[in-house]
């Protein structure tokens, strides 16, 4: 194996390995004995803070004029970021990680339905099959029909879908930002988002509620900030300067599937047949929605 070929190898598991971990978040995020407003302020401050050591540990500083020069949409990227964390932590709270994780993942479709009218792409019926489909697998998942009839609480798929509108926040804002390294851009974004947040905390909480909580949570979170934020985004951005674009966006769908298998699993939340049948569809729909040309 020449050395091109260990590179690609070693960035292909260095980013599955980050989609898995970022796939665990839910699931472990039910342990954690903290508002998750607070969750989602310690991961944006001490997960800038930790991508900031490892660059400064790597012999990198931060190349300012490129920040400044990308400063607007860096930041409004960041405080989608936030929104993302907010709506999707508070998702997990009001109905099953599978449901607010798919949700989530609504995201790459509304994209691409939004396409024509921000980016003046066209979209062609491989990718209009792909949008019916995704909206089809959510219907089934969140049990759409039963919530409008009276049947079932829609607020965790409804702040679940909100996640994914920030997050399509967050696509709109980076295809907009130059060149910025890749490091520098999270460490901006993550800070951003922590700013984001921190009125919200103290508003609601009257300070930032950090005690109370038991053991096994504060060792969670700090998995959630080392671990899952810290680590998984520097293989996730290291990753994707190695790896073909088409790769990375078949890859990333690991996630949900992660996520999904974590709910049933782990926390044993019922899914069932129409629930497995919508899941299935909103991943695949999405995963070729970023492939397919047409």
């Amino acid at each position: 194996m020449n050395g091109g070929a260990v590179e690609l190898a070693k960035a292909r598991l260095q980013f599955i390995v980050a989609v898995v971990l970022y796939g665990t978040i839910g699931t472990m995020t039910r342990f954690i004995n903290l508002p998750s407003e607070v969750v989602v302020l310690v991961r944006g401050s001490c997960g800038a803070l930790f991508v900031l050591l490892f660059q400064l540990l790597r012999g990198k500083r931060p190349d300012v004029a490129a920040i400044r020069a990308n400063l607007r949409w860096l930041v409004i990227s960041g405080i989608c970021l936030g929104l993302n964390w907010i709506f999707l932590f508070a998702a997990y709270a009001y109905t099953t990680v599978a449901i607010a994780s798919l949700c989530n993942y609504m995201a790459p479709i509304i994209v691409i339905a939004i396409s024509p009218f921000v980016f003046h792409e066209h979209i062609g019926p491989k990718r209009l099959a792909c949008i019916v489909a995704a909206f089809v697998g959510i219907m089934l998942v969140s049990d759409l029909p039963a919530g409008i009839a009276g049947g079932v609480d829609l607020t965790g798929a409804g702040l679940g879908l909100a996640a994914a509108l920030a997050f399509v926040g967050i696509v709109i804002c980076n295809k907009r930002i130059g060149q910025v390294d890749a490091y520098d851009k999270v460490i901006v974004q993550l800070g951003a988002s922590a700013a984001t947040v921190l009125p919200y905390v103290l508003v609601k909480n009257g300070g930032i509620p950090l005690g109370g909580a038991d053991a096994l949570s504060y060792a969670l979170l700090a998995v959630l900030v080392v671990v899952q934020t810290g680590i998984a985004y520097i293989f996730y951005f290291g990753a994707m300067g190695v790896l073909p674009v088409q790769e990375i966006a078949l890859l990333g769908y690991l996630e949900p599937v992660v996520s999904v298998l974590g709910s049933a699993l782990v926390l044993h939340e019922p899914l069932g047949v129409s629930g497995a049948i919508g899941a299935a569809l909103v991943i695949a729909a999405a995963a070729l929605g970023e492939t397919v040309k047409e």
